[in-house]
């Protein structure tokens, strides 16, 4: 076999991984609780049941036991194998019986999910970092994306319909059976093993190792960038269904046009930045990504505060879609790069936590703003904030490590 075509099957082996990792968190997080609220659950007990997500902050914990000193040759994949297969049980676990009206086992079973699924998301993208080419890199960012995107698609629309044609237990159990195939060919993956390097305490996952990273020149350039390239977008897109609807589109139009549209318009724009990544320095791939983010969400609020038509709208929010996710296919390419060897998974852990606090954190000060002063004034502070990250990009994007 030809390593173009090896490569090009362990790049397909990692989109179909972050698929299965991103479909049941999309499921639980934001197509079930349509399903709880037609249960009669309450506001307030929606909201709640959103901690459960919670274990996704703490990425960079759950990679301190993967980079151990002495770690065998395969240690990644082994990791990954492994926790695949407990987040495949969990799913299976929560497709039992029907907890609809078990709102405390419910909890606890997703909030074990989400401790599941986050960690098993470290070995798998730190096995990806491993194996893949440092020249695959982009392609594996764009692919990532490309991923989440149709998960999006998947657990946002496809397992809400296999739920109300098969009932409760056919969405996780075809999670689980997707996340299980991945678990075993997994173990076809040849992990190769690390360039020989003395142990010193930077190759130590511990305080003084997580202490080193913030140090380091490059982190400190790429952390802030990493931290706000992807909110204020990641915002637009999370409030775009309640938006359209209040804009007075039927809910149907607008599970059709954010749920599906909008994920597959995102995945060919991860997939086109993924091929400019490739070809482009981060000193011009980055700013422009940023301002894209920004005239997406000021398009839109423009479009808000105009009471602009339903065609013109429905445009602005494609702008949004692509915008997410050509920027998400780039920030996940340029964490690969920013991560030491024999420390992927901790660095990866470090990162990914560092995105998913702000892309927590982001939507909810949205929401506070949209309930105060409304949709335009929201969508006209995500442009600000989105246009204040322009500026950061295009003065240090030049100095990022590709």
């Amino acid at each position: 076999m030809s390593p173009a075509v090896h490569n090009a099957l362990r790049q397909a082996l990692f989109g179909w991984l972050n698929l299965g990792l991103t479909a049941p968190g999309v499921y639980l997080w934001l197509g079930l609780p349509l399903v709880l609220r037609q249960h009669g659950w309450s506001g307030t007990a929606i909201g709640l049941f959103q901690l459960a997500s919670l274990p996704t902050v703490f990425k960079f914990l759950f990679a301190l036991p993967l980079d151990r000193p002495g770690q065998r040759r395969g240690n990644y994949r082994i990791w990954a194998v492994c926790l695949l297969l407990a987040y495949a049980a969990v799913l299976a676990a929560l497709g039992w019986r029907d907890l609809l009206d078990d709102k405390r086992i419910l909890f606890a079973l997703a909030a074990i999910a989400a401790l599941a699924g986050t960690w098993a998301d470290v070995p798998v993208n730190a096995l990806a970092i491993r194996v893949l080419p440092a020249s695959g890199r982009a392609s594996a960012g764009g692919i990532r994306s490309m991923a989440l995107c149709l998960g999006a698609i998947a657990g946002g629309g496809l397992m809400l319909v296999a739920q109300a044609r098969w009932g409760w237990q056919a969405p996780f159990l075809i999670m689980a059976g997707a996340l299980a195939l991945g678990a075993a060919l997994t173990l076809f993956v040849n992990e190769r093993r690390e360039p020989e390097a003395p142990a010193t305490d930077s190759a130590r996952p511990d305080r003084a190792s997580i202490l080193a990273y913030f140090r380091m020149d490059s982190t400190r350039r790429w952390l802030p960038l990493l931290a706000l390239l992807f909110p204020f977008i990641g915002s637009g897109w999370f409030y775009l269904k309640p938006l359209l609807l209040d804009q007075g589109l039927a809910p149907e139009r607008v599970a059709w046009l954010v749920g599906v549209a909008g994920g597959a318009v995102g995945a060919v724009a991860s997939a086109l930045s993924a091929r400019a990544s490739k070809r482009l320095r981060p000193a011009t791939t980055v700013p422009w990504h940023a301002a894209a983010g920004c005239g997406a969400l000021l398009a839109l609020a423009a479009a808000v505060w105009l009471h602009a038509p339903p065609a013109l709208l429905i445009a602005c929010a494609m702008a949004i879609a692509a915008a997410m996710g050509a920027t998400a296919a780039l920030a996940f390419s340029l964490m690969m790069s920013h991560a030491r060897p024999r420390l992927q998974a901790l660095d990866y852990g470090i990162q990914s936590s560092v995105f998913s606090l702000t892309r927590i954190l982001a939507p909810l000060a949205a929401g506070v703003l949209m309930d105060a002063a409304g949709q335009a004034w929201m969508l006209t502070a995500l442009g600000i904030a989105a246009a204040g990250v322009w500026v950061l990009a295009l003065h240090t994007a030049r100095r990022l490590r590709l």
